[in-house]
């Protein structure tokens, strides 16, 4: 089975070589790079061709997944954003499960590129989140990782242009109808955090809870109910105060946690071992 792995892009000079370094290291070679550019003005398309991917007109996302379909040559579409990285074998699990379990429309669990624990937790929420709402009629999947046969695409008719927002929870809802969507067991994906460092952890939710809201209650987003700056990442907003003071708890947390460590690894001390018997010999004496 032939893949071909779709990246819709504006400006990403900085995070595209990295995606392109993970495919080409991967372990399955039977594949495909297509990227929609949509008129970037730094060294997108040029690193893009550097790298032996074709590159087509472009637009907004929904945009520029439709026009990599439209010459795409492989059995299965995989779209990604340009601000991922793939894991070596990456390819080669997702197509044995795709291929083993017959899936025609599947994504996967993601993991941040961060060391901060609050943004561990929040993909681990949202993970579960896909999961859960995968046996559901209205499954969720986010559009850097949605996996998808040729086949099926074409009779969905891709992307909805029109929509302003989701439209990758629409196509992959339109697409559910005909086969349902499986959220892959082995493999996963490492997405960067720039969204979440520009509009702040919270406001995000905020912003992705209010796009829930009106789908559930008013449907798909034709308007721009909220602000979407496709390719703009490089001024950032200020953080909520309670984000802020998250953050400097953890950094704080970090700071100590790392001290302890080093110390009790300079005295050939195991700091785990030391934990848990200490916390062990801590514990109340049942009555």
């Amino acid at each position: 089975m032939k893949v071909s792995i779709i990246i819709p892009t504006l400006n990403e000079e900085e995070y595209l070589p990295k995606l392109l370094e993970s495919i080409k290291k991967q372990t399955f070679k039977n594949y495909e790079v297509i990227v929609a550019d949509a008129n970037s003005k730094d060294k997108t398309v040029k690193i893009a061709r550097k790298y032996g991917a074709k590159v087509v007109k472009g637009g907004t996302p929904a945009v520029g997944r439709n026009r990599g379909a439209k010459y795409a040559k492989g059995d299965f579409l995989f779209f990604l954003d340009a601000d991922v990285k793939l894991p070596r074998q990456f390819l080669e699990y997702s197509v044995n499960e795709i291929t083993d379990e017959y899936l025609d429309l599947a994504t996967c669990e993601f993991e941040p590129l961060s060391s901060l624990r609050i943004d561990r937790i929040l993909c681990r929420l949202a993970n579960q989140c896909m999961k859960i709402m995968q046996f559901s009629d209205k499954p969720l999947a986010p559009g850097f990782s949605i996996f998808v046969s040729k086949r099926l695409f074409d009779r969905v008719g891709g992307f909805d242009e029109t929509l302003k927002m989701a439209e990758d929870h629409e196509f992959v809802y339109r697409a559910n109808k005909f086969r349902r969507l499986k959220v892959l067991n082995e493999p996963h994906i490492h997405v960067s955090v720039r969204r979440l460092t520009k509009e702040g952890r919270l406001n995000l939710l905020k912003k992705y809870a209010r796009v829930s809201l009106h789908r559930m209650i008013k449907g798909e987003i034709t308007d721009e109910i909220v602000e979407y700056e496709f390719g703009n990442f490089k001024n950032k907003k200020t953080n909520n105060k309670l984000e802020k003071r998250l953050l400097k708890i953890e950094k704080r947390y970090n700071k100590i946690y790392s001290s302890l460590r080093k110390y009790f690894r300079e005295r050939g001390a195991d700091t785990k071992k030391f934990i848990e018997k200490y916390t062990k010999n801590k514990r109340p004496k049942k009555n």
